[in-house]
C-alpha cells in the first residue's frame, strides 16, 4: 500500500485509457484483473490478521478484482466468503468467478463478516444504485428493491431480503457494514462518482480504500472523500501520469548560514476596516518562515517583531516586498478600493483574499503582469466567476486559465489550479478550521512561501500544506490565533 501524497489523480476515463494502452501491447484484461486482485488480497489479509472475510462482488471488473481476491486470500490461508450482487457481466470477470473455488453467497442472505471489502462497484458509477439497477417504473420501494437482483441467485436459489427493512443493495451494504470491525472498499465505495465527488447513493463510511492504479478525483473531493476513510494506492502495472495530482509535503530549506531578513522573504499586509484580520494574516506570514512581515494600516498590539507603518504609495513602492497580501478584513468601501488600486499599481506579486476578489474582476486580473495568487471560498469564487454544475477541478482549473493566476479554491476539498492546467489537491484537512478568520492566516502563510521566492503553484502548495498540518497539531477547538501560532510548528516539521 502506497500513501497518497504527491500522486497522479485521474478520472475515469483517464483510467480507462491508460489500462487500455497496457492492453494494447498485449497484456490480457484477465492478467490485469489478476494484479488487482492479488494486491486487493496481500492488502486484505496484511490488516485482516486471522478474521474471517467477507467480500462483496458486482457484475462488473470490480467485482472481478474481488473474485480473485477471494482466491488469493484462500490460498493465503485466510477464512474467505464471497457474496454477489448477481452473475458476472463481462469476460474477465466471469473467468475470475471461475477461478473462485468456493460457494457463492446470494448478498441479500450473506452474514455478517468481522472483515467487510466492497467490490460491488467502484470506479465509473454513473447513476444512483437503486436507479440504476432497478427497473424504472417499479411501484413502490419495497418493489423496486426486489428489482435489484435477477430473478435467482449465483447459487440457484430466490433472492429475499435479509430483512424486512432492507430494500436496496445499498441497505444490505449499511447492514454488513455496521456488523463489521473493519471495512474496506475496492477503488471506491459503492454509491459515489468518480470524477465530481457527488454521492449517487450514500455508502457507510468505511475505514480504509484502495485506490487501484491511481487514485480519483472522489477520493479527494467532498462530499465523496468523507466515506473512503483512509485511502492508500495499489500498484496494479499500469503506468499513469496526469497533471491532477495530490498535494504533497513542500521542500523547504531551512535559512542558511548567509541569511538575513530580506533574504527570507519580506511581506507586505494591508489593513482595512477589520484590522485583526490583517494581524492575523501577518502573524501568519511570520510564523510560517517570513523574514520581514510590515503591516499597512491602523493595527495595534503585538507580536513586536511585526513593523506597523501607515498606508501610503511611498511604503508600497518600497522595492524590497516579495509579496503583497491584500483582502483580508479590507471591507468594500471607497477607501478599500483606492487601497486596492494603490496596490494592485505597486507592482509586487499579489496574494488577493477576501474582499480584494470581490472589488476585482476576472478581466483585471487577468491584465496585471505580476505573479497572482487568489485565494476564494466557495461563496467569493461564485461571485467572481459564476455559478456552476462543474466539479470543482473543473471550475478551478477554468478559473485560473481565465485569470492567468493561481486559483486557491478553499474548503474541506481545497483545489490549487495553475494557469497552464496543473491541479493540486489537498487530503481532507481537520474540521475544526471552520472557524472565523483561518482563512487569513492562509492568505498570510502563502504570501510568506511567495516572498520567499516560489513560483506561484509552488507557493500556493506549499501554503496551504502548512495550513493543514499546523491544523492538524493545533487539536480540536482551537481558534485562529492558534492556527497561525502552530505554523511554527508546521513549518519545523519539514
Amino acid at each position: 500500500m502506497i500513501r497518497i501524497e504527491g500522486q497522479p489523480v485521474l478520472t475515469a476515463a483517464e483510467m480507462r485509457a491508460a489500462e487500455d494502452a497496457v492492453i494494447a501491447t498485449g497484456v490480457p484484461v484477465d492478467t490485469l484483473m489478476d494484479r488487482a486482485g492479488t494486491a486487493i488480497a496481500h492488502a486484505v489479509h496484511r490488516l485482516a490478521g486471522s478474521n474471517a472475510i467477507l467480500i462483496l462482488c458486482g457484475p462488473g471488473n470490480n467485482g472481478g478484482d474481488g473474485y480473485v481476491a477471494a482466491r488469493v486470500l484462500a490460498e493465503l490461508g485466510a477464512t474467505v466468503r464471497v457474496a454477489a450482487l448477481s452473475q458476472p457481466r463481462t469476460d474477465a470477470a466471469r473467468a475470475a468467478r471461475a477461478g473462485w473455488p468456493g460457494p457463492v453467497e446470494p448478498l441479500a442472505k450473506a452474514t455478517p463478516a468481522p472483515v467487510l471489502v466492497d467490490a460491488l462497484f467502484g470506479t465509473g458509477l454513473k447513476r444512483p444504485l437503486d436507479a440504476g439497477i432497478a427497473t424504472p417504473n417499479a411501484s413502490s420501494p419495497a418493489e423496486a428493491g426486489a428489482q435489484l437482483n435477477p430473478a435467482r441467485a449465483p447459487d440457484g436459489s430466490a433472492w429475499a431480503p435479509a430483512s424486512a427493512g432492507e430494500h436496496s443493495v445499498a441497505d444490505r451494504l449499511h447492514t454488513l457494514t455496521k456488523a463489521a470491525t473493519l471495512t474496506i472498499a475496492v477503488d471506491l465505495p459503492s454509491g459515489l462518482a468518480t470524477d465530481s465527488g457527488h454521492v449517487l447513493t450514500t455508502p457507510p463510511v468505511f475505514h480504509l480504500t484502495l485506490a487501484l492504479g491511481a487514485l480519483k478525483p472522489a477520493h479527494l473531493l467532498q462530499p465523496a472523500a468523507r466515506y473512503c476513510g483512509e485511502v492508500r494506492l495499489l500498484d496494479i502495472g499500469v503506468p499513469v501520469t496526469s497533471r491532477t495530482e495530490v498535494l504533497a509535503r513542500p521542500q523547504l530549506a531551512p535559512p542558511g548560514p548567509d541569511a538575513h531578513k530580506y533574504t527570507r522573504g519580506m511581506v507586505g499586509v494591508i489593513a482595512g476596516t477589520m484590522a485583526g484580520a490583517a494581524d492575523l494574516a501577518a502573524l501568519a506570514a511570520m510564523r510560517a518562515g517570513a523574514g520581514y512581515v510590515t503591516l499597512l494600516g491602523d493595527s495595534a498590539g503585538p507580536p513586536h517583531a511585526l513593523v506597523r507603518a501607515a498606508f501610503t504609495e511611498r511604503a508600497l513602492a518600497n522595492d524590497r516586498i516579495g509579496a503583497l497580501v491584500i483582502g483580508p478584513g479590507l471591507g468594500r468601501d471607497a477607501t478599500a478600493s483606492a487601497r486596492l488600486d494603490a496596490a494592485v499599481a505597486a507592482g509586487h506579486p499579489l496574494v488577493l483574499d477576501g474582499d480584494a476578489l470581490r472589488l476585482l474582476g476576472p478581466d483585471r486580473i487577468r491584465a496585471l503582469t505580476v505573479p497572482v495568487i487568489l485565494t476564494p471560498h466557495a461563496g467569493e469564487f461564485d461571485v467572481l466567476f459564476g455559478q456552476s454544475d462543474d466539479d470543482k477541478i473543473t471550475r478551478a482549473r477554468d478559473a485560473a486559465a481565465r485569470t492567468g493566476a493561481v486559483v486557491v479554491f478553499k474548503g474541506a476539498d481545497t483545489v490549487i489550479a495553475a494557469p497552464d492546467g496543473r491541479v493540486r489537491l489537498a487530503p481532507g484537512a481537520s474540521d475544526w478550521l471552520s472557524t472565523a478568520g483561518t482563512g487569513d492566516v492562509l492568505a498570510g502563510a502563502i504570501g510568506a512561501m511567495l516572498a520567499a521566492g516560489l513560483d506561484p503553484l509552488a507557493a500556493a502548495a506549499a501554503g496551504v500544506w502548512l495550513h493543514g498540518e499546523a491544523a492538524r497539531r493545533s487539536g480540536p477547538a482551537f481558534i485562529a490565533d492558534d492556527l497561525a501560532d502552530a505554523l511554527r510548528s508546521a513549518r519545523a516539521s519539514l
